[in-house]
């Protein structure tokens, strides 16, 4: 369910870049904007993207990290801990 919750997201994120640098290129064509100033445009949004991208992960970890803590899961540390006691 989250897999796909992602992915949605994801899929709907490819749709609106596509749509703006589509009306991006309209503008541009009608000569309103500069070729320089819509690569930059771009840019900024891509860069933007890949932040916000990175900041949902961090989120996202630490959310999942602290489920598990909460309910009380065994780690794979947790797990090679018990391996090496066992030895």
């Amino acid at each position: 369910m989250l897999k796909e919750l992602i992915f949605t997201g994801l899929g709907g994120a490819l749709v609106l870049k596509e749509k703006i640098e589509d009306e991006l290129k309209k503008l541009e064509e009608k000569g309103k904007l500069d070729t320089k100033d819509v690569k930059s445009f771009l840019e900024s949004l891509e860069q933007k993207g890949k932040e916000s991208d990175e900041k949902f992960k961090a989120e996202l970890k630490s959310t999942m990290k602290e489920i598990i803590d909460e309910l009380g899961l065994a780690t794979k540390e947790d797990l090679e801990k018990l391996k090496e006691d066992l030895k």
